[in-house]
């Protein structure tokens, strides 16, 4: 009977080791993945394309040619190389092509944040290399392991239980512990995959289907929580990628609908298991604090995220995404002057956007009664606009530029503080005390080039309220407002886009609001944010669907 030392010695001779260039390829490729979020995080183009250098750089050292893995095993066998030699090559090719779908997935990603038609589609031409490699990985890695299990099998019934306990199955050199890890390892490059495929505009979903894969959310959050559990290196970072998903994506893109409050059980449940790995973890706590902040719990969220950036102080990018975070939550509780000094940090500080943190500063200090200030801030917006195609940009300077010609009162500025908390879906965060001071303050708006935009807001509020009649009033006469269409594009199909949703509410009210969500994908073009509006819509007509079959 072999002894404990003897048995970790067999297992240690089993276990493949890689070898010293899949070790350097290992140590590059974290440092992509970190750049890549990095840039993910500040969104700065400097950094993006760092990132995508070194994404690039790591891709070239991991490529290989292509034989399979099952034919390198075959071919191996043929040549009479020993088992744990032919364990090693197995292992090595699995990564290395695991490594490469992970970078071109990141590229991607990389190019889909820029949020432009060409990035859309050479982000689609990526991704189609990315799913057949992971295609590869995955059907080998299930073929290995289905014949590591036929062999446990026997090999539980030829041994006794002592004798099984001190010796793991192998297949050609591979143990089962071995392979669990590559198929962590695969399952968190193929679930970032699936979601970033459900990220793309409805529009373009076409063209990615001809490119040759479909893209399924349920199995991309399944297989990130198995990448999550897993014992690869890549473990915790697959944790990271579902809490953005469930607390970031699911409620500004309201992929489940209008319901902001959609996985949040998940992320709380993610957040409990692993606050004891994690107790002091920056990134953890500003998870934490999205949390409160959709549970409209504002004063926790805040605590939160004035506790990550105290914990992130030499994190540059983390404190930029917890000082976002404490602006916004700032704003949902009308406390503008705080607002004001969050994102003129941000203006001064970031190297993204600095037109749109200056915007958001403008609106802020107007908010809180420093009108002077303001006017200042808002000729530098123009100044600073670097992103000629940015959506947030262009919407940016729009309304900068318009408030300070029409010289800009207390309440425009405060209308401008709805209007951007409409947009990025964070009204619904607000409490009801402040919708009835946000109420008040719009209806004393009297400037007739605000009139539809006015009504949109309204609507918006009284459908927090859970007052439909005076939603649907609302949106109907934002809906009708011609006067504003030019300055406030997006006014009309968003308006359309929410009285669709609220018939959609009633079962005999669905047929019109099916109708009223195809007329604001099709009727109208060329406004602010047309892309998210598509999304959402695809979504609700999507949900119906699951419903009410079509």
């Amino acid at each position: 009977m072999a002894g404990p030392e003897q048995s970790q010695q067999q297992q240690q001779q089993q276990e493949p080791q890689p070898t010293d260039e899949l070790r350097g390829q290992f140590r590059q490729f974290p440092g992509g993945f970190l750049l890549k979020l990095n840039a993910m995080m500040t969104f700065e183009e400097e950094k993006m394309q760092t990132a995508c250098d070194d994404l690039r750089t790591t891709e070239k050292l991991c490529e290989s040619d292509s034989a399979g893995v099952i034919e390198t095993i075959r071919n191996k066998i043929k040549k009479s190389m020993d088992s744990q030699r032919s364990g090693v090559v197995v292992v090595d090719r699995l990564q290395r092509q695991i490594i490469v779908a992970d970078c071109q997935v990141y590229l991607a990603v990389l190019s889909f944040v820029k949020q432009e038609l060409s990035a859309y589609i050479k982000g689609g031409w990526i991704l189609r290399k990315a799913w057949k490699m992971y295609n590869k990985c995955h059907s080998d890695i299930s073929h290995l392991q289905e014949t590591c299990q036929r062999r446990s099998s026997v090999h539980q019934e030829s041994l006794t239980v002592d004798n099984a306990n001190h010796n793991a199955p192998v297949v050609n050199g591979v143990t089962a512990e071995a392979l669990d890890r590559l198929k962590g390892s695969v399952s968190f490059g193929y679930g970032l995959f699936h979601l970033c495929i459900s990220m793309v505009p409805p529009h373009l979903l076409k063209i990615i289907n001809l490119l040759g894969f479909p893209g399924d959310r349920l199995q991309g959050l399944s297989s990130l929580m198995y990448a999550s559990e897993s014992k690869d290196m890549k473990a915790p970072l697959a944790t990271l990628a579902l809490l953005w998903y469930h607390t970031v994506v699911l409620p500004f893109f309201a992929l489940d609908g209008s319901d902001t409050h959609a996985g949040l059980m998940e992320a709380k449940a993610i957040l409990q298991r692993k606050s004891v790995v994690y107790p002091n973890s920056s990134l953890f706590m500003f998870f934490k604090g999205r949390v409160h902040r959709l549970e409209c719990h504002i004063n926790s969220a805040l605590a939160c995220f004035h506790d990550a950036l105290e914990l992130a102080s030499d994190q540059r990018e983390i404190q930029h995404v917890c000082l976002y975070e404490i602006g916004w939550c700032s704003m949902i509780e009308m406390n503008f002057e705080d607002a004001y000094r969050s994102f003129e940090r941000l203006k001064n500080e970031s190297r993204w956007s600095q037109c749109y943190y200056a915007y958001l500063t403008g609106v802020s200090q107007g908010a809180s009664g420093d009108l002077e200030g303001a006017s200042r801030v808002f000729k530098d917006v123009q100044k600073l606009f670097k992103r000629k195609n940015n959506q947030i940009e262009q919407f940016a300077v729009k309304r900068a530029e318009r408030l300070r010609k029409i010289s800009p009162t207390r309440e425009l500025c405060i209308l401008g503080v709805i209007e951007v908390l409409y947009l990025w879906k964070a009204l619904p965060n607000c409490s009801s005390s402040k919708l009835q001071i946000m109420n008040q303050v719009l209806q004393s708006v009297d400037e007739a080039s605000c009139r539809g935009l006015k009504h949109l807001l309204l609507g918006a509020i009284h459908k927090c309220h859970g007052n439909m009649r005076d939603a649907v009033q609302s949106f109907q006469l934002a809906a009708r407002d011609e006067y504003g269409r030019h300055i406030n594009s997006y006014v009309q199909p968003y308006a359309v886009y929410e009285l669709g949703c609220i018939l959609l509410a009633k079962p005999e009210t669905v047929g019109k609001g099916r109708s009223l969500l195809l007329q604001a994908k099709e009727d109208f073009t060329g406004y602010d944010f047309e892309n998210r509006l598509h999304v959402r819509i695809h979504s609700a007509l999507a949900s119906l669907k699951e419903v009410v079959p079509q």
